[in-house]
């Protein structure tokens, strides 16, 4: 009987381990669990990504992330930072933005979902030596803690220019700013007109900014509607300099009836040396109410020959394998 039970474990892990090697296509969501607010980068030939985990508020205190050779199998590294590391942070940790630097990650995030000046948390900073952490409090305090142009202190992306300059693209509440970094993250660099927060809020912002640049031409992205409803969505504008002028341009990516609702607050993954992209964005899965009920999907985004967006179709398949070589 021992045998013959030991037989049949054998044959579950090796079928198991053929489907698993035989996966040709990523699926959406791509992981399990709800998990929002997606950030997808590239360290080390391996695809990682950095979401909120998507709970009430007051369970919203810690970080997971994920990591992949092919976009398609993915491995779980769990809590790589929590409020036991952010000792001013106590609720709604989200919308992670992390960035390498001279052999150091840096992992800026926002806690505590701040209404107002008078009250703790804003956007913090947290740094490891590898990119799944574990992550510690680089500044023992929020780097932005009041609203400046009436954005709230929340959804930072991190974004390196070409001449190497780090800048600070963040806001809710529809209003964006960007805010040039200093060397450590420590702080910032005033511009030349002497202000350190300038505003670059296009038509129709309400969150999630998001910026790359393809063919010399700056594309700034951002998510629109209410993150709760069906409506959640991107859009983009085009700009030969990192502050725009932004005009918007279109929406590319949002609900799919037949699908998913609620498709937004993305990311965007180049696959180094080839115009291939894809976008990272969380939904909400047709049969679920709940606003924290939202799973991270990945899709191709393309361009058409004027250098435009394409509509991005959302789908169940997802990708299919694609190794950095």
């Amino acid at each position: 009987m021992k045998n013959y039970l030991s037989l049949i474990l054998v044959c579950i892990l090796s079928t198991y381990s053929f489907s698993q090697s035989a996966k040709k296509a990523a699926g959406n969501p791509v992981f399990k669990g709800w998990y929002a607010d997606p950030e997808g980068i590239i360290f080390d030939k391996t695809y990682w990504i950095y979401p909120t985990y998507s709970a009430p508020y007051e369970e919203q205190v810690h970080f997971d992330a994920f990591s992949s050779k092919d976009l398609v199998n993915w491995k779980k590294h769990e809590n790589i930072l929590d409020t036991s590391s952010i000792k001013w942070a106590k609720r709604a940790m989200w919308a992670p933005s992390i960035i390498e630097k001279d052999k150091k990650y840096y992992f800026f995030f926002g806690a505590n979902d701040i209404q107002s000046d008078n009250e703790l948390g804003g956007i913090g900073v947290a740094v490891a030596d590898k990119p799944e952490g574990p992550f510690k409090d680089h500044l023992g305090k929020p780097l932005i803690d009041k609203f400046h142009n009436k954005a709230q202190p929340i959804d930072q992306f991190v974004f390196r220019d070409k001449d190497g300059q780090y800048y600070l693209f963040y806001g809710g509440w529809r209003h964006c700013n960007v805010a040039k970094l200093k060397p450590d993250f420590t702080g910032f660099i005033p511009f030349e007109d002497g202000s350190t927060f300038r505003e670059v809020t296009p038509k129709g912002y309400v969150e999630g900014p998001f910026m790359f640049i393809r063919n010399g031409k700056y594309y700034f992205m951002w998510s629109e509607g209410g993150w709760t409803g069906p409506n959640y969505s991107v859009a983009y504008a085009i700009a030969d300099s990192p502050f725009g002028p932004f005009e918007r341009v279109d929406k590319i990516l949002q609900q799919d009836p037949k699908v998913a609702t609620g498709a937004g607050h993305h990311s965007v993954i180049q696959v180094p040396g080839k115009d291939e992209w894809y976008i990272v964005y969380h939904r909400r899965p047709l049969t679920e109410t709940d606003g924290n009920h939202r799973e991270t999907c990945i899709d191709a985004m393309t361009f058409d020959e004027k250098g435009f967006i394409n509509p991005v179709k959302i789908t169940f398949e997802g990708v299919k394998p694609v190794k950095i070589k």
